[in-house]
């Protein structure tokens, strides 16, 4: 699943006609360098949540046969957030692991390492995460020195005598088992890192951090805007 509901603030004017995993990087729609990564990492099929501008979403990529994967639209109105926006996805999701990611950032990984190690830990769901001197400025996951999440964000609260914990940013990609949406309320806009992670943890269920140094670009303002197009023009992503 692919998030690309959002209305892209902090791009405008440039997101009030084009929504913003359109917006152009590298020569390209931001949208097909996600897609050149899903379609490496073996995904087949992708579920996009759409809402501000969506129609041009749909009118670009259709089908998905010209992009070599198969695309269905989950639409929202209002929009969702990240968590209500993957439940309301759940009769397109349902009955087998699925990825989601960011429609707005992209990190340099290979999606079936990152599957495989999910796999192999058999939890509910496992979270990319990188460290970043400006960690806390994009949401701080802090997590165990067996990868397992403590807390995001600062939830649950802190527990005393809770084991000693690395911090580091979340980069959007991250897998789920379908189990996941029993933990997510059935309706209304919330996100899934601040509401339905931390009811996992506070639960006890294992959530797993998969540590990675890998680049990672997003096209949230401006200046990260101009600083992804440089960089994929400077060095492509391989994945």
């Amino acid at each position: 699943m692919i998030l690309a509901a959002g209305r892209g603030t902090r791009l405008a004017p440039l997101t009030d006609t084009v929504p913003k995993p359109l917006v152009p990087v590298a020569g390209r729609p931001f949208l097909e360098h996600i897609l050149d990564f899903l379609r490496a990492g073996g995904i087949e099929q992708v579920v996009l949540n759409l809402h501000h501008l969506g129609q041009r979403i749909v009118d670009h990529l259709g089908d998905g046969s010209r992009f070599g994967v198969a695309v269905r639209y989950s639409w929202e109105n209002p929009i969702l957030d990240t968590g209500g926006g993957i439940k309301h996805a759940e009769p397109l999701l349902r009955g087998e692991p699925f990825v989601v990611v960011n429609g707005d950032s992209l990190l340099e990984v290979r999606l079936r390492d990152f599957v495989a190690w999910h796999e192999a830990r058999r939890g509910v769901v496992t979270m990319a995460v990188r460290p970043d001197p400006d960690a806390a400025r994009y949401g701080l996951v802090e997590v165990d020195q067996d990868d397992r999440v403590r807390r995001v964000t600062g939830q649950p609260p802190a527990v005393a005598g809770a084991p000693p914990v690395r911090r580091f940013m979340f980069p959007g990609l991250h897998v789920f088992e379908p189990t996941i949406f029993d933990w997510m309320a059935p309706e209304g806009a919330y996100s899934v890192t601040r509401v339905t992670y931390p009811a996992l943890i506070a639960a006890g269920v294992p959530v797993h951090a998969w540590v990675t140094t890998a680049r990672w670009i997003n096209i949230d303002t401006p200046a990260a805007l101009a600083s992804a197009d440089v960089e994929l023009r400077r060095q492509p992503f391989r994945f």
